[in-house]
This record gives C-alpha cells, structure tokens and sequence, in this order.
C-alpha cells in the first residue's frame, strides 16, 4: 500500500508538472503576441512621425492638414472646445427611455447608470457630453500625484486594468461595495480599449469620481491615449454606439485623458502607478509636469531644432537659399526680432528664473506669430500652473525630459535583474529591476509600489523581494478561463489583502483542467499559427537557406531557429513544436506541405484566397490604424482630400515623384464604387490587389 502511495504521488506530481509548463507555455504566447502587437503600434507611430518630421507644408491647406492629423486636439481652446461640444443645443426625445443626469451628479444618478448598463441600455449623448464636461472641469483642479489617507476611510481599493470589462467592474462593486465616503477607489489606469464596453466604464467611473471627488481617484495608463485607441477598438466602439455625435465624444474623451493624473500616493508610502520606473524617474519633476501638454505620449517626442528652423522659414514665405547665413536665429531681421535683455548675475538665482521665464515666454509669444496662432483668451488657471508659478525658483526641464518621465511611469515593466534598460518588447518604456526599485523606495521613504500594465494569471503579482506588487483586474483577459482578475485593499498598516475572482459565467462550469490549461492552450496555439501563417513568405526563404540541396526538408532543430529568426517572439520552439508540427521519424520536415496545412486551415475560415490571406492576416491591424489615421474625422470613409494629402507625406518619405493628377488618378483606381470617397474595404482591396499583381 505503502509503494502504490508513493507511485500515484510521482505520477500525480508529474502530472502537475506537465500542467504547469503547458500553462507557462500558453501564457508566453499570449503574452509574446500581445507585446509584439504593442511594439508594432510604436513602430507605425514612428513611422508616421518620421514622415512629419521630414515633410515642409507648402501651403496654408498642406499646413492645416498636419495640424489635424498629427496635433488634433492640441490646438483646441477652451471656448473652441465647448463650442464643438456643445451639448446644450442637443434635446433629449420623448422616446429615450434610457438614464437621465443632472448636475451637481447624486449618489442615485451613480447607481441609476449601473442599473442601466445591466440592462444593456445607452447613456444619451448630450448627457455622455455633459459628464465630459464637468469631469474635465474637475480633473483640471487636481494635482498631477493624487494624495490619499487611510485615516478617512476604513480603507482603499485598489483595481488594475479593467480594458472595457464591465462585468469585472460589476462583481468588483458586488463583492466591495460602491464607493461611499468609507470606501475609497484608486483606479490605475487602462480602463479602455480590447473590451467591448470600455465606454461604458468611463461612464461610470467619472459619475463616481464627480459624486465622491475625494473618495475615487483615478490614474491615466498607457491606453488613456487616442493614438493607442485608434488601434486597439476604442475609437471604433465610440463612432459604432455614437454614429451622430462620436466625433465630440472622441474629441472630449481625448482631452479628459491627458488630465487625468500621473500616479496616487496613499499615506506617502505606496505609490500606484499604471506602469512603473526607471532609473531616472523624479516624482518632483512629476509632481510639476503640465501633464494636459501631453495628448498622446506616443508623440511626445520633440522634432530636431533644424527642422523646426526650416518650417518657420517657409511658413514665413522664405526658401532655405533666402534664410540668413548667420545661423538657425536669424530667421527674421534683427528689426523684427528683439532681442532679449541682459541677463542678471546667476548668484540671485530668483530674479535668473525670473528672467529665464519672461525671455521664453518673449520667443514663445514671437513663435505663435510666426506660425499664426493667436492667443484670443487666458488660459483657465489649473492645479499645474499654479504650482509653475508658485515655484519660480524650480529648476527648468525641457519637454524631453517630461515626455520621457510620463512614458516611463505609463510604459515600463519590471524585471528580475539588476539595473535599468529599453524595454524592446513593448517598443516602450524600460525595464527596471530590484536594486531601481530600491533606490525610488529609499529616496523618497516609500514602503513599496503597486503597478498594474501586466496581464497576470492570478490577478496579482509579487517581486522585487515583495516590494512591487502588480495588480491586474480584467479577468479572462486572453481567453476564458486564462486568468484571474484581483483587487487589493490596504488599510491603515498598509499590508495588502487581496481578492480574486472571475467574471465569465462559462469559466465557472468549466473543469478545472479546462480552466486551466485545454480551452486556453487551444487559443493560444491557435494565435500562433495565425501568426505563423501571416509570415509565410519569410519563413519560406528562411527554411531555404537551411535547405541548401533544395530537398523541400529541413531538420526540426533547424525548423524551430528559423520560425524564431522570422517571428521573434522569443518563444520556446522545440518545447512547442510537438503542437505544431507533425512528428517524423527520420527527424526532417517537409516545410512547404507544414506551410501548406496551415494556410488550408486558415482558408477553411476565411474563404480567401491563402496568399492574399497571409497579407491580410500580417497588416490588417496596421491598415487599420493607418486608415483611422488618415481618416481624421472618424466617419469610416477617406475624402479624396484626405488621400491626396496623406499621399504627400509618403512620397516625401520615399523620394517618389508624383502630380497631383497622378495622385488623383490613383485614388480615382482606389475608389471601387465610385462614390467619391474611400470606405475601409476598399482601403484593404486596393492592398490586395498591388500584393497580388506583385
């Protein structure tokens, strides 16, 4: 008895183990994919960034065409603003049956929304625009690091990315307890984009924040950026349940984003950031930042001085051949460009950042007349700029050093070793590890960090020996089944108590093998052939340099090092193999027949042809992004005026000379029904039809 105990022991523990390392294997494809598709966002971005940075607008219409494509928001006003926004011309039909506000907001109108969106039912615009409103309003007042004190409430909560998971929300609130002056929410961030109710979260979360101003507290994360909602489904989700007016919430829900605040300090010893640190992160140079400047973090970068230099002068009808040769200044006259007073001694360092102040200001001003823009009004004075102004003594950051706190703090991860690096994975932000985490901890008498920004399988993580707690709160993130979500609640010892649950009803009638492993693994090797299939015409030529006889075989050892040189994932190949490939007994793969079976698989779905298939499957959701770009005003078609212009900004980048007649005729070809405008599909036919010819 004793020996049969101890043989059901080794098999059962064996068992587990095979478990444990399908299930690791199954979340490092999920994860790989999710981060590579991130990594591509980044690219395009700079991609599109590097086509503004070289392209000089040759006219007033070329000029206003880039500010709305690249700098849509930032020139909004505040009276433009709530002029395009107005949501008091807008009458509410006597056919609405849906939530009705009114402002100042009451707890009741907070659970007549959660009511509401149970029953499926949709927030009318003027109302959507109503909250928007005074949500900014609100936003504006707050500081870029909000403080919040155990000693008046029994405690605080903490939630991670819900992504458009209202269910999630919905058990939170269940199991918690709405927020109420003796139960305090901090909210870290990504409550939007993948999920299909991300709209509906915002919702809620801003009737709270104006209900309990000092009771919620919400943080921005990395997909509280319009340039990652037009990929990831947010922007879609508002012009499909707004078609008349989605175009003012967009613009509205753009501008509430970049005011939300940077990070939440409870009782000055946790700090809760959505992504995490870096080596140089500086929580007074946060604390100062005029976040609101920051519309998108993916174009927070500068363009070099030069460029700049070269605008103004065709702005100002100059050639470079016309500019003075005295240097990058001399873009106007000495007459028509004072220049500023002496500077005082550097040892009265007040009355130096006084005068450091008064001279940008001076060639701020001078630029705006440059470029055109007049200031009409005061800006409305905010939480930001009266610290600006208070602290005149502070030291001056440039805009680089900004932009590159707020992505690190948006973007980064952290790591298990030492020291901190680019994190390549994300395409953003950096990894940091133990000892980065250490020195922040110590510099500023924090007990540890809570960050959010990682999908983990039980909702929460611990590392950096217990000091960095990763809280994750949108469950069946990836698939039914593949994770937990969690909140934590700290109380006035700061010890966290966490809790985790499930959203989907499925998960729970599911085994627990299932759960865990069989549903979740299908998914995630399902992914992978996606994936594999969309780069088959790489993979080929990689297999062929291993195959130098031309046989049409190559070794499985070989197999797995090309699939990663295409892919580059970084996942493990030969531990997957067995669940993509067929064995042999010889060891060899016939590559072409593998590739093959997978392209009849993907086109037992599809019903599409299998080569323009892999182009679809490789660049649909770079298309896509690429088309809601261009697609400025979100109405689901592209003017030939769109067209034209965007067309400018590629030629410039690929030295490609074309007429406005050529460029005309080409969209003329695009424009397949003939309707004068260019509509998503025919967008991704014309792209079909160009790799087909090809």
């Amino acid at each position: 008895a004793f020996k049969a105990a101890v043989l059901i022991q080794r098999w059962y523990r064996r068992y587990v183990a095979r478990l444990e390392m399908r299930r690791r294997c199954t979340w490092r494809i999920f994860q790989s994919i999710e981060y590579a598709c991130e990594q591509d966002q980044i690219k395009l971005h700079n991609f599109f960034s590097y086509l503004m940075d070289h392209f000089t607008p040759s006219s007033s219409k070329e000029r206003d065409f880039i500010s709305r494509m690249f700098v849509s928001g930032e020139s909004f006003k505040e009276a433009e603003l709530e002029k395009y926004c107005d949501y008091e011309s807008m009458e509410v039909p006597d056919s609405y049956t849906g939530p009705h506000l009114s402002f100042p907001l009451l707890p009741d109108h907070a659970t007549a929304l959660l009511e509401a969106f149970k029953q499926k039912q949709q927030l009318h615009a003027r109302y959507v625009l109503n909250l928007l409103h005074e949500t900014r309003k609100h936003l504006k007042q707050l500081p870029n690091i909000s403080h919040v004190s155990t000693c008046y409430s029994e405690e605080v909560t903490v939630c991670g990315d819900l992504h458009g998971q209202l269910d999630d929300l919905f058990l939170i609130f269940y199991k918690n307890g709405l927020p109420s002056p003796s139960k305090s929410y901090v909210f870290n961030g990504d409550f939007v984009d993948r999920g299909k109710q991300s709209l509906e979260i915002l919702i809620v979360l801003f009737t709270f924040l104006l209900v309990y101003p000092n009771e919620v507290h919400l943080n921005r994360g990395n997909h509280e950026d319009h340039m990652v909602n037009l990929r990831y489904g947010f922007t879609k989700e508002v012009m499909q349940k707004y078609k008349v007016h989605g175009k003012k919430i967009l613009k509205m829900i753009q501008n509430v984003f970049c005011w939300l605040p940077l990070a939440t300090l409870i009782d000055q010893k946790v700090l809760i950031i959505h992504g995490g640190i870096s080596d140089t992160t500086d929580l007074d140079m946060l604390e100062k930042i005029q976040r609101h400047k920051f519309i998108s973090v993916l174009r927070g970068k500068k363009r070099k001085e030069s460029n700049r230099n070269v605008e103004i002068q065709e702005i100002n009808g100059e050639s470079k051949a016309d500019a003075s040769p005295a240097g990058h200044d001399a873009a106007t006259s000495p007459s028509s460009q004072p220049r500023p007073a002496q500077a005082p001694s550097m040892a009265n360092r007040l009355e130096f950042s006084k005068w450091v102040r008064q001279t940008v200001q001076e060639q701020i001003e001078r630029c705006r007349r440059l470029v055109d823009i007049s200031e009409s009004e005061e800006e409305e004075l905010t939480y930001s700029s009266f610290v600006s102004m208070a602290d005149l003594d502070a030291p001056c950051w440039t805009r680089q050093e900004e932009w590159k706190q707020i992505l690190d703090i948006l973007w980064s991860d952290p790591m298990p070793q030492e020291g901190c690096r680019e994190n390549t994975v994300r395409g953003g932000g950096c990894y940091f590890g133990p000892d980065v985490t250490e020195k922040i901890l110590e510099k500023y008498s924090l007990q540890f960090l809570i960050r959010s920004h990682e999908c983990k399988q039980e909702g929460y993580e611990f590392c950096h020996n217990r000091k960095v707690l990763t809280i994750f709160s949108a469950s069946n993130y990836y698939e039914i089944g593949s994770n937990r979500g969690a909140y934590v609640k700290l109380g006035p010892d700061l010890v966290p108590h966490f809790v985790q649950y499930q959203a989907s009803k499925t998960a729970h009638t599911l085994t627990m093998t299932q759960r865990q492993i069989s549903r979740v693994e299908e998914s995630a090797f399902r992914a992978l052939r996606e994936k594999l299939f969309a780069h088959t015409s790489a993979l080929i030529s990689a297999f062929k340099a291993y195959d130098k006889d031309g046989t049409g075989r190559i070794t499985l050892s070989n197999w797995a090092t090309a699939v990663e040189s295409v892919l580059r994932l970084g996942l493990p190949w030969r531990m997957l193999r067995p669940q993509l490939v067929r064995s042999t007994a010889d060891g060899m793969l016939e590559y072409k027949s593998w590739l093959e079976d997978l392209a009849m698989e993907q086109r037992s779905r599809e019903h599409v042809q299998a080569g323009l298939l892999e182009v679809i499957y490789r660049n649909r959701s770079n298309l896509e992004t690429i088309f809601r770009i261009i697609d400025r005003d979100h109405s689901g078609l592209i003017s030939f005026e769109e067209f034209h212009q965007t067309w400018k900004l590629f030629s410039s980048h690929m030295n490609i000379e074309l007429t406005d007649d050529g460029i005309s005729d080409l969209v003329r070809s695009i424009d397949f029904n003939k309707d004068g405008n260019i509509d998503f599909n025919e967008f991704l036919e014309a792209f079909r039809l160009v790799k087909q010819s090809q």
